[in-house]
């Protein structure tokens, strides 16, 4: 498969009264096309502001995008216009925001903003575009969209608003599918038909997709590749089975080894990761996981680890990275 995405030292900086705030450190990927990747790290690691620098919405000021390029379909994102992006955003690639609850307009119904994109990005008329909106409803298992489309946010639930901004996300078939916490603030029934519904028309379209989330067993579950973010930066990126079995770097590690499993013993206590991530106006020298590590050494403490390839197409950022992972908890996709 050809590269869609290809990633290369992104760095997106938050300029505040305590500091700049390194949000992005010279991140760099890359996605294939048909592939799903899960992108994955606690709250404030970077994954929201990393899809935002490649969607070109991070909030400016106190935001910017101070060095790297986002190649998307052979074009650097981050040299064309904005009227050229706006082209992007929505005909090319997708985005289903963090909070569904939000994220549409109050003040708009909801066949408004399908009809939208339609009419902005592929030319149709009212009409056709009407059509089209009732039918991407019915596909996202809304009932009734003729009646639906009439309505407004506030009168709709939570997993019907989440349905309907996969349908605003998927409605011109992008290329590219960015999937933010999609399923954040909702049941686990419906989070599982949420994420059900995105990989059915993802698959149907042949769409590349990249799924930001905390929680493992959505990546486990409908992934390719792993992502592992910390601090900013990229630790680990790999396979499914590479970075969930063969772990490269104590941070994965720990995020698996406190995951509980259904085959877990009762009076088996979960191992959290001590401590908290650290001040990102004031990283230290060498491994921003130093306070955290079990495996630590005096290297880790005078010089950051770079990106590697520990083994075949699998990259992990730590100076110790053939001690870790020994008797891996295994969570298995």
């Amino acid at each position: 498969m050809s590269t869609l995405l290809d990633i290369k030292n992104l760095s997106t900086h938050f300029n505040t009264s305590a500091g700049t705030i390194k949000a992005v450190n010279d991140v760099s990927f890359k996605l294939r096309e048909g592939e799903t990747l899960g992108l994955v790290g606690e709250s404030g690691c970077g994954k929201s502001v990393t899809a935002l620098s490649i969607m070109r919405l991070v909030p400016s000021p106190p935001g910017r995008i101070v060095s790297g390029d986002v190649i998307f379909q052979g074009k650097n994102l981050l040299e064309t216009s904005e009227e050229e992006m706006q082209n992007v955003r929505g005909r090319d690639i997708g985005m289903i925001f963090q909070e569904p609850m939000t994220s549409l307009n109050p003040v708009l119904s909801i066949g408004r903003q399908l009809r939208e994109p339609l009419e902005l990005h592929l030319g149709m008329t009212k009409q056709q575009s009407l059509s089209r909106s009732s039918e991407l409803l019915e596909l996202v298992g809304i009932p009734d969209p003729a009646t639906r489309l009439k309505t407004f946010p506030h009168q709709t639930s939570g997993g019907q608003r989440q349905r309907i901004m996969i349908a605003m996300a998927l409605s011109c078939e992008p290329k590219l599918l960015i999937a933010d916490e999609a399923t954040t603030a909702l049941d686990v029934t419906i989070q599982a038909q949420i994420l059900e519904i995105i990989k059915e028309l993802t698959d149907r379209l042949g769409t590349s997709v990249i799924i930001i989330t905390h929680n493992l067993g959505v990546v486990a579950r409908y992934a390719d590749s792993v992502n592992v973010m910390y601090a900013g930066k990229l630790r680990e990126s790999g396979s499914l089975d590479q970075v969930y079995k063969e772990s490269k770097h104590p941070y994965t590690v720990g995020l698996l080894n406190s995951v509980p499993t259904l085959d877990l013993d009762a009076d088996v206590r979960l191992q959290p990761i001590r401590g908290e991530i650290p001040n990102l106006t004031d990283l230290p020298e060498g491994c921003a996981f130093i306070d955290r590590c079990d495996y630590a050494t005096q290297k880790c403490e005078e010089s950051e680890p770079e990106l590697e390839e520990v083994a075949d197409e699998h990259f992990g950022a730590c100076w110790e990275h053939r001690r870790v992972g020994k008797n891996l908890q295994e969570i298995t996709p």
